[in-house]
Formats: C-alpha cells, sequence, structure tokens
C-alpha cells in the first residue's frame, strides 16, 4: 500500500494543506482530520493535490464537506493542482463551477491575497 503524506503550511493568511499519495476509504479519517487541523489555524484553507496518485469520490466528498463548513462560516477553500480525471465528479455534478480551482498552489495563493470576493466559491454552498 503506498504511503500517504499530509503537510500543513501556513501561507500569511491562508493555511495549505499538502497531499501526496492516495486518498480513499482507507485514508478518509486520515484526511478528514489534516483538514479540520488546517480550518482550526485559519480560514483561509488551500488544498494542494497537485501530488496525489489516486483519489476516490469518498475523499470527494471529504472535501465538499469540508468546503461547505468553512464557506457557511465565512472563509474560502480552494483546490490546486488536481487532476481532472480525480476531480471529475465535481465537474459532472456542477460543483466545480462553485468550488475554487487553481493551476497551482502559487496561483490560489495569488488569488487569496487579491482579495478577490466574486469568485465562485465566495457565495454559500447548498
Amino acid at each position: 500500500m503506498p504511503e500517504l503524506h499530509m503537510s500543513l503550511e501556513p501561507h500569511g493568511d491562508s493555511v495549505v494543506v499538502s497531499i501526496q499519495g492516495e486518498l480513499d476509504v482507507v485514508s478518509k479519517q486520515r484526511f478528514e482530520d489534516c483538514l479540520s487541523e488546517a480550518a482550526e489555524q485559519g480560514d483561509q484553507v488551500i488544498l494542494d493535490l497537485s501530488r496525489v496518485d489516486f483519489m476516490d469520490t469518498t475523499a470527494l466528498a471529504v472535501i465538499v464537506g469540508h468546503w461547505r463548513r468553512l464557506v457557511a462560516a465565512g472563509g474560502t477553500f480552494r483546490i490546486a493542482g488536481a487532476r481532472y480525471r480525480y476531480v471529475k465528479a465535481l465537474w459532472i455534478t456542477g460543483l466545480a463551477d462553485r468550488l475554487p480551482m487553481y493551476d497551482s498552489v502559487d496561483e490560489a495563493l495569488a488569488d487569496e491575497s487579491s482579495g478577490a470576493a466574486s469568485d465562485p466559491g465566495a457565495s454559500q454552498p447548498d
């Protein structure tokens, strides 16, 4: 079984959560705990998925749940570096149009610092 590595790194007002490995039903609780810890550290979370080798719908459900909670509390949740094949379900359901996604952490941080409140993730999720 491939190793899963998760790290939290503060970047100004944001907390970047970097994931390396596979996100699935086996790693669900660890992933959930990691995102909860990030939200405790700040209300602006960037999830870096650029080094994720596999992600199932269980992981997507965790992401959507944390996004909804953070936005409802007045924060932001952004995804960086996600490969289409892993977030395809977000596109199919239309959530990708509302959950801010960026090609890289640097792009997400740049948008965060610009204070863009008109992005799709700034609205309340259903």
